[in-house]
């Protein structure tokens, strides 16, 4: 009969050569036979998070620190599912629990900037339709000066919500860069180390070869300096709603002067 030990093994051969349902499979049955083990728990965390299945990675993460409050890496496959699920309070509460633990840990500082990043995104997607082309009202006739004034505010209105809406694109190509970094960073983890090899990397148009250290210094370096672009933009995005709210309530008692 085989050791739980035996079926953790079978389950890290199984996640390596990414056969997710398998390794969950052994990981599972490493349980059955110890219960109180936190590194299975993390382990089968990890294989449900591959497969997309955040609620059940989740669970097992949760369980994992539970076991283990000390396990620094039950914090960070907990926070990674959260992030996933779209729970950005859970996640950078969780980040902060382990920092308690591990301060500094880089891993955890990451995805708690992925967190508050997010959490600006988001909050400037809400805000779009407010960018929206509105009507203005009047008709023929009327004061001229006044129709005059209320061209010249449709004009600007017009202009700061062409502004908006390049800021909101902008926020959404960082985003998507991110996002592609982040996957392409998991997929890299997944690389065995005893295959660590030289591989290519893009460069605009051209290829280069790079250590796999030196791939991951420029994607997490790439990915930093979107974080910040994305919150230079959450401000601009900011004073342009602020201003476009403004301009569209110029433009109404405007036209109520008609």
């Amino acid at each position: 009969m085989s050791s739980a030990a035996d079926y953790k093994e079978l389950g890290n051969k199984a996640f390596t050569a990414k056969e997710f349902d398998e390794a969950i499979k052994h990981y599972s049955n490493a349980i059955k036979l110890d219960p109180n083990n936190h590194v299975f728990f993390s382990n089968r965390s990890a294989s449900y998070a591959s497969k997309k299945q955040y609620t059940e990675a989740i669970n097992d993460a949760k369980q994992c620190i539970k076991l283990e409050p000390s396990f620094i890496k039950g914090y960070y496959r907990l926070a990674s599912a959260q992030i996933e699920m779209n729970d950005l309070d859970g996640a950078t509460t969780t980040c902060k629990q382990g920092m308690n633990v591990d301060p500094g840990n880089k891993q955890l500082e990451k995805i708690l900037r992925q967190a508050k990043t997010k959490k600006a995104t988001e909050k400037a997607a809400k805000n779009q339709k407010s960018a929206a082309p509105m009507s203005i009202p009047g008709g023929a006739g009327g004061d001229s000066s006044i129709s005059k004034e209320l061209m010249d505010l449709q004009v600007q209105y017009r202009k700061t919500a062409k502004d908006y809406q390049i800021v909101q694109a902008s926020i959404g190509a960082c985003d998507k860069t991110m996002k592609v970094n982040q996957i392409t960073i998991g997929e890299l983890q997944d690389i065995p180390i005893e295959e660590e090899r030289k591989m290519y990397r893009g460069v605009g148009k051209m290829f280069m070869m790079d250590s796999k250290d030196q791939i991951f210094g420029h994607l997490n370096d790439e990915i930093k300096d979107n974080e910040k672009k994305i919150l230079d933009l959450g401000q601009k995005k900011e004073y342009l709603e602020k201003r476009l709210n403004s301009q569209r309530q110029n433009i109404l008692e405007c036209a109520g002067a008609k």
